[in-house]
């Protein structure tokens, strides 16, 4: 894999000083570019948030990963350059928008996601799964027994615990309110700290009337 950060390599510094504006806005004109021409397979960015970076990727379908430190950035980047395609820049273009609704919800002000979103990456019975997720609502938790019950498959209880530990958008598809019947964590991708924070975070904002019940219809 060849991922590019969109770093300039031409002499010395000295002789062809570059600010770090100005690189930060060659890159973007890079992916900009890339992506107009069809040249880009992911494109991907970090954000800083509560509970840590975040890096988040984009094909042309839209988000198609979320991923924690914990993971190991480069190795996610390994892994999306050899099931999604070699092209990965890094840059702004298709997700200047899922940063700025991250740093919404981060503040309390956003209690859903509106961005498109590729599910390429997870398939069968975890795919049906984790596009229930969106459906427990904000600020309410559900088991994983109510998810395999919602799924139609009311014994399939490890097998939704698998799809929610394997799904590749965390936060944005929200498996951090899924609990065990006994209401401990159970497994997450960005580990217990970072789903007791989002949970935390989720209870302390004030409640909406517009706010749906948990597993609420399919929107």
């Amino acid at each position: 894999m060849a991922h590019v950060e969109g770093t300039v390599s031409a002499g010395s510094a000295e002789e062809f000083p570059v600010t770090a504006d100005e690189l930060s806005g060659l890159r973007a004109r890079l992916g900009r570019q890339a992506a107009a021409a069809g040249l880009l397979d992911v494109s991907y960015r970090q954000v800083d948030t509560p509970i840590g970076p975040l890096l988040l990727a984009a094909t042309e379908a839209g988000l198609v990963r979320v991923a924690f430190e914990i993971e190991g950035f480069d190795a996610v980047l390994g892994s999306l350059a050899e099931r999604i395609g070699p092209r990965v820049l890094a840059t702004d273009a298709r997700l200047a928008e899922t940063a700025r609704q991250l740093e919404e919800y981060f503040t309390g002000s956003r209690r859903s996601f509106d961005v498109s979103l590729d599910w390429q990456l997870t398939r069968g019975f975890r795919a049906e799964v984790q596009r229930l997720l969106p459906r427990i609502a904000y600020g309410h938790t559900a088991s994983y027994g109510d998810l395999a019950r919602l799924a139609g498959k009311p014994t399939a209880v490890r097998a939704v615990g698998t799809a929610c530990a394997t799904n590749p958008l965390p936060v944005v598809v929200p498996c951090h309110r899924v609990l065990r019947a006994d209401g401990s964590l159970g497994g997450y991708l960005g580990g217990p700290q970072a789903k007791t924070a989002l949970l935390a975070l989720e209870r302390i904002a004030p409640p909406r009337a517009a706010d749906s019940p948990t597993l609420g219809p399919e929107s």
